[in-house]
């Protein structure tokens, strides 16, 4: 596997505490941005899809 490429939200700002995600060939992959050493979370792409739509569906 190559090395990924973690990225923060826009929404994030100047905070130091979030999620970083970046993009795996079938999904995604999730890590902590203040504990990056930690490794990572792979999501399959159909969980990663769903969690999305709910997460953009709930916003006010």
């Amino acid at each position: 596997m190559t090395e990924l490429v973690f990225r923060k939200s826009s929404y994030s700002g100047a905070g130091e505490n979030c999620v970083e995600v970046a993009d795996l060939p079938c999904g995604a992959a999730v890590r902590d941005s203040k504990a990056p050493e930690r490794g990572h979370l792979p999501f399959p792409a159909a969980e990663w899809d769903a969690f999305l739509h709910a997460a953009l569906t709930q916003r006010p």
